[in-house]
């Protein structure tokens, strides 16, 4: 029911192919088969019952929309979904449908799989950009442009050291995503976080034809109960390893770290691309120019326009994130052993944050494979202050031979003279610094030249494209 309409930056995307109804569907039958398979595993379920199962899920095509709306009564998707697939099995094999989860168990656990699943192109998109912003960094390693400060002009940077900044960015947000997809868990608990369901389900199936038919053995001398409590506490790992996740060290329907540290990664990624995004912005504006989107998008009223689309939709996601990050992170103050509310706050806001976060990467690649830096344009924005972007050079270099306080007057009277009258800093200096012994014999066309006050801007965009 949700085709993107209001959602440009997500739609069409990867990321929003791997977060949509179908595919978090899709992750609570794959959770809820593994979990059976970890079960007959370890002798808490037969293997036939993990096979019939499997094949329903396999087989299972729900009606999201059935399912919401039936989800009402009991709060989540889960039960409904639970009642779908055992009125689809064969009557011997029903009961080992979630058998000892809780509804929290498969949902967690399915958000997991959501997030590792979207992350990959995510994370294969933030290869592409770095790559593109790497290239771009090398190319334009001494390409002189204005450093800008409160929106004004500060002193002369280069193009370089500005894209190996986003690519910085880049990196950080990429190295963030994959420490928390390799951390990414498995939940199960199961009521009150116990396991004690699993536990006391594995007594049954100890005591029956079940488990000997699997060649397990039935439990000891007193019921099975210490063979099967070791199993069920075994049975988390085991769950892990099916599903490619993390076991937790404890069960966490109210330890919400995995959700909080996911948050802030993707609340992250996209303020990280919104920074580049923010300088195309501005850069690309008609009185600037430095900067274009290889293919701008247009208008509705105005057929000249090529407008800045990539970057527009990245700012927009970066302006959404941190308030969808905000609350997921409320929900770490979770009561009981199973809140009610906190964790329901959390489903449409993490999947708004993968989407976003995907949507952004995606955006992200293209804008910076097509971005075209005009280096003319930057090269004659360094002259429009009339050589006062260099004032900082001339501080330095005068402070030493007059004293910082004579220098500064200097300057100040120098600048106002250039501010005032239709001639270059150099142009007046000369005049100035006429009665100046001191400062006989400077060179000042040479000082004043904006293109020759880069600073390290070159070394700082080598080491930064040293890293990987």
């Amino acid at each position: 029911m949700d085709a993107g309409l209001l959602a440009p930056g997500r739609a069409g995307s990867r990321a929003e192919a791997a977060t949509g109804d179908t595919a978090f569907l899709r992750a609570m039958l794959d959770a809820q088969a593994a979990l059976t398979r970890a079960q007959a595993a370890l002798g808490l379920a037969p293997g036939e019952a993990a096979r019939a199962v499997g094949a329903a899920c396999d087989a299972a095509r729900p009606d999201a929309r059935d399912l919401a709306l039936r989800a009402r009564d009991g709060g989540n998707p889960v039960i409904p979904l639970v009642a779908a697939l055992t009125a689809a099995l064969p009557a011997a094999y029903a009961p080992y449908v979630h058998r000892g989860a809780t509804s929290q168990d498969i949902l967690d656990t399915a958000a997991m799989l959501v997030a590792v699943r979207t992350l990959e192109p995510v994370l294969a998109d933030l290869d592409r950009t770095e790559r593109a912003l790497a290239r771009l960094a090398a190319e334009h390693r001494d390409t002189v442009m204005p450093g800008r400060t409160l929106t004004q002009h500060a002193v002369p940077t280069t193009f370089g050291l500005k894209a190996a900044g986003w690519r910085s960015l880049v990196l950080d947000a990429r190295d963030r995503l994959r420490a928390v997809r390799a951390t990414l868990p498995v939940q199960l608990g199961g009521a009150a976080g116990t396991l004690a369901a699993f536990a006391a389900y594995g007594q049954e199936t100890g005591h029956g034809t079940d488990r000997a038919m699997d060649g397990g053995t039935a439990g000891g001398t007193d019921g099975g109960r210490p063979r099967d409590a070791a199993a069920a506490l075994r049975l988390p790992a085991a769950f892990a390893a099916e599903l490619g996740l993390v076991e937790p060290a404890l069960p966490w329907h109210t330890l919400r770290t995995p959700v909080a540290d996911l948050a802030t990664a993707l609340a992250f990624t996209a303020a990280a691309l919104g920074k580049p995004a923010a300088d195309v912005l501005t850069l690309s504006r008609t009185e600037i120019g430095e900067l274009s989107e290889g293919a701008g998008g247009g208008s509705s009223a105005m057929p000249h326009k090529a407008n800045p689309v990539r970057a527009t939709l990245i700012t927009a996601a970066a302006r959404r994130a941190p308030a969808l990050a905000a609350t997921l992170l409320g929900s770490l103050t979770a009561e009981d052993e199973r809140p009610a509310g906190a964790w329901h706050a959390e489903w449409e806001p993490l999947r708004d944050l993968l989407r976003l976060a995907g949507g952004a990467a995606r955006d992200a690649a293209e804008l910076a494979e097509g971005i075209r830096v005009h280096a003319d344009v930057m090269r004659a924005h360094l002259y429009l202050t009339d050589g006062l972007i260099v004032s900082e050079r001339l501080s330095a270099v005068l402070a030493p031979l007059v004293g910082r306080a004579r220098a500064q007057a200097l300057l100040t009277e120098a600048a106002r003279r250039t501010r005032t009258g239709s001639t270059t800093l150099a142009a007046v200096l000369t005049a100035v610094l006429a009665d100046e012994p001191a400062l006989a014999g400077l060179d000042l066309g040479g000082l004043t030249d904006p293109t020759r006050y880069t600073g390290s801007a070159g070394p700082l965009t080598d080491r930064a494209l040293e890293r990987r």
